[in-house]
């Protein structure tokens, strides 16, 4: 009997592993987690140790691994990436980020092996040219990112636009840009954590909180907007985008309704059952010029391709991820 593989990198990772979790409900399913999983007393092993996983494979060993069971492999799912924005070596973040993306793209294509991938919201930059989600060539060329990262991310949806333009593509492939994620499993991401994950350990101890104070006249202090979007709803989507492999091209994966920062964290303290406390601090002169205020996932194309889920609203993700995760001994989904 054939074996049905899905092939998670980045699979240990924060939403790498909410998508394995997802992905491990259906038992014809293996999983195999391609990661590093690093120091074992940093934790990220338990995202995924709730979930039976049919193999590891140290992303080195990658290709090897496909080439040997190719013909078992349903899907690649690559959530693999470097992910932080203030990373400073330019030529990892290419080699990872745009380098291995292409060389998976062009295995799944010559295997004709299903492939979804981690874009980003970020590709957008500051936003002037809205966050509309055609994947036309000239569309995904026109966006400018404001850093390596989303750069990095943006010339890997214009190589795979341009590869499926050429009839030279998997036989699926989607993107999904990524708004601002938050969930249970990001206790690793130090830094990179959302800021509900953030602001926690001091709205546990019912201490302030601090968010930056606004330099755009039309927006109040902590009203800064983003579109902030909960993990398990990124599953659902990854989900259904298996179940339906008719569907290609790059698609936006956001709530599709902005919140200011404010609201994010008196949200946090209302789940905790507190009274928010919450002040505001200067932002450094360094990222004044280029902060981003706003931005809003267009939702409308993943709709028109069929997705009949509902994106989970900010008070009840936040409610479900501190009542059943935060305030928990073990907080990992």
């Amino acid at each position: 009997m054939t074996r049905r593989i899905v092939f998670v990198t980045g699979g240990a990772g924060f939403i790498g592993s909410n998508i394995v979790a997802k992905m491990a409900e259906n038992p014809d399913l293996d999983l195999v987690v391609c990661d590093w999983l690093g120091q074992a007393d940093l934790g990220k092993w338990r995202n995924v140790a709730k979930h039976p996983i049919g193999d590891f494979v140290p992303p080195e060993e990658m290709f090897d691994w496909l080439e040997k069971r190719w013909r078992d492999i349903e899907l690649v799912i690559h959530m693999g990436a470097i992910s932080s924005t203030t990373e400073p070596d330019a030529d990892k973040i290419v080699q990872t980020n745009f380098c291995l993306s292409r060389d998976l793209f062009r295995w799944c294509t010559d295997r004709q092996r299903r492939f979804i991938y981690a874009s980003s919201a970020a590709t957008y930059g500051d936003g002037d040219l809205g966050f509309d989600d055609k994947d036309d060539v000239d569309s995904l060329k026109a966006l400018r990112p404001l850093n390596t990262y989303g750069w990095s991310k943006a010339l890997f949806d214009i190589f795979a636009a341009r590869q499926a333009a050429r009839d030279y593509a998997p036989p699926q492939w989607v993107g999904l840009k990524f708004f601002n994620v938050y969930g249970p499993n990001e206790e690793h991401k130090d830094s990179m954590k959302s800021v509900a994950a953030q602001i926690w350990p001091k709205v546990r101890k019912g201490e302030t909180v601090r968010l930056f104070k606004s330099y755009n006249p039309d927006y109040a202090d902590g009203g800064q907007l983003r579109d902030f979007v909960y993990v398990r709803d990124v599953g659902e989507v990854v989900e259904w985008l298996h179940q339906n492999e008719g569907v290609n091209g790059v698609y936006n994966l956001g709530s599709g309704k902005a919140r200011s920062f404010h609201d994010m964290a008196a949200t946090v303290f209302k789940a905790a059952g507190l009274e928010p406390k919450i002040e505001y601090y200067d932002m450094p002169p360094s990222i004044r010029e280029k902060y981003q205020y706003f931005t809003q996932a267009n939702m409308d194309r993943l709709r028109e391709a069929g997705y009949p889920g509902q994106m989970t609203p900010l008070e009840d993700g936040i409610t479900d991820y501190v009542q059943r995760y935060l305030t928990q001994a073990d907080p990992y989904r």
